[in-house]
């Protein structure tokens, strides 16, 4: 499927999706004014409505450091306002150096491994070399059971697909589901979506790269799929675009307090995002980024203001 569905079913879609992002826009409060009892935004997982936060953390190049000095320092940090902040959902792959190993090791330390949501992947050809690549994944993050098991960019999907369902189970995996980065790859991850049972999908979505929002992510409101999105800033890009503008006086409106909680709380507003996984080593950062799950999200109206003013 390219572009938008026409006819009956094409407008069913749309106006589903207009309905539920406006009823998407809850109230809730910024993070200075967070108290106790206050939570991020949540979201259910539809294959078996478990809530979890939607603001997650990715480890994309940031949790890829050696054991030298105290380099894994500020990532302690981070990993530890995550939790403390409500944060649950940890992605990481075997991709990304050394990451699964360095999380499970601060994880360990701090105590939180209970309270994270443990996300992976595998990424390789062979239904052996699978199986031994997912093992070795679950001893870097020394966890006995995954949260969830993702085909990285859909490489040989088929295969890891057969086995993660075995796994499934078992009770090896609570959940599968295959992941891509790019808009070239959108119709493969729908043909996916079709042809196969799933919990999740990741995909990109940002101000800056909105093409999910067509076909890929109703489609997948439709099949009752989760949909984890990366690339939440285009690597930067939207951060460079923005550089020197002051925040508009709008942001206020929605309880944003820097731009990137605009950029997230625009990805959060679509009804068919269970969580956003933006990557940082900074905490500062990270409770930024935190603070875009508390607060009102944009409306329909409100996200074509975002796009206008970010990208014209």
């Amino acid at each position: 499927m390219n572009g938008e569905e026409s006819g009956e079913c094409g407008f069913s879609r749309r106006a589903w999706i207009l309905g539920a992002l406006a009823a998407a826009a809850g109230v809730l409060r910024p993070i200075s004014a967070m108290s106790q009892d206050t939570q991020l935004v949540q979201r259910n997982i539809p294959s078996t409505d478990e809530r979890i936060p939607a603001i997650g953390l990715g480890t994309w190049q940031t949790f890829d450091v050696s054991t030298a000095g105290d380099v894994r320092a500020p990532l302690r940090q981070v990993l530890q306002r995550f939790v403390a902040l409500g944060g649950r959902v940890i992605d990481s792959s075997p991709m990304y150096g050394r990451s699964e190993e360095v999380v499970g090791e601060l994880a360990t330390e701090l105590g939180i491994q209970d309270q994270l949501f443990v996300a992976t992947k595998v990424w390789t050809r062979g239904r052996a070399e699978g199986i031994r690549q997912m093992e070795t994944s679950m001893r870097q993050l020394r966890v006995e059971r995954l949260h969830l098991m993702q085909v990285h960019n859909l490489l040989d999907a088929a295969t890891h697909l057969d086995t993660l369902s075995a796994w499934k189970r078992e009770g090896r995996i609570r959940y599968l589901g295959v992941t891509h980065y790019t808009a070239g790859a959108h119709d493969d991850l729908e043909r996916a979506l079709r042809e196969h049972t799933l919990d999740f999908i990741q995909v990109n979505l940002s101000v800056a790269e909105r093409a999910a929002e067509r076909s890929l992510l109703p489609l997948a409101a439709e099949r009752g799929v989760a949909v984890v999105i990366n690339r939440p800033f285009a690597e930067g890009a939207l951060f460079r675009t923005v550089r020197g503008h002051a925040l508009p006086g709008w942001a206020a409106e929605m309880d944003c307090h820097s731009w990137g909680q605009i950029f997230l709380k625009y990805i959060l507003a679509h009804p068919a995002v269970t969580v956003v996984i933006p990557a940082t080593s900074n905490p500062r950062h990270l409770e930024d980024n935190m603070g875009a799950g508390l607060g009102r999200l944009p409306t329909v109206e409100e996200r074509e203001r975002i796009v206008r003013a970010v990208v014209g």
